[in-house]
């Protein structure tokens, strides 16, 4: 079994696609926050109403999971990052329209 058919999964792209913006959000967090702690991070965030900007800053490298996937043609992963990605968007579209 090649690696490609191991982890040629939708649960793979699903995961992937749930973990990388935490990640990557996690990364902007220790690059942008100075000596600020998370909470006072994430409150900034919160009161200059850019939470849809910030998610969809991390969601947006989900891309290139997608197209890593997709070179590999590992179809069923990038099915699971695809459908993760929607679901994110949903978020983002709920969480504009709720505030």
């Amino acid at each position: 079994m090649t690696f490609s058919e191991k982890y040629d999964k939708v649960l793979t792209g699903l995961i992937s696609g749930l973990v990388f913006p935490f990640i990557i959000g996690l990364i902007i967090y220790i690059f942008s926050s100075g000596t600020n702690s998370l909470h006072s991070y994430l409150a900034r965030i919160v009161e200059s109403n850019i939470i849809t900007q910030s998610i969809t800053l991390c969601v947006f490298p989900n891309i290139f999971i997608f197209l890593i996937f997709n070179r590999f043609d590992m179809l069923r992963a990038s099915r699971g990052v695809l459908a993760i990605t929607i679901f994110w968007a949903v978020i983002v579209f709920g969480v504009k329209f709720l505030t």
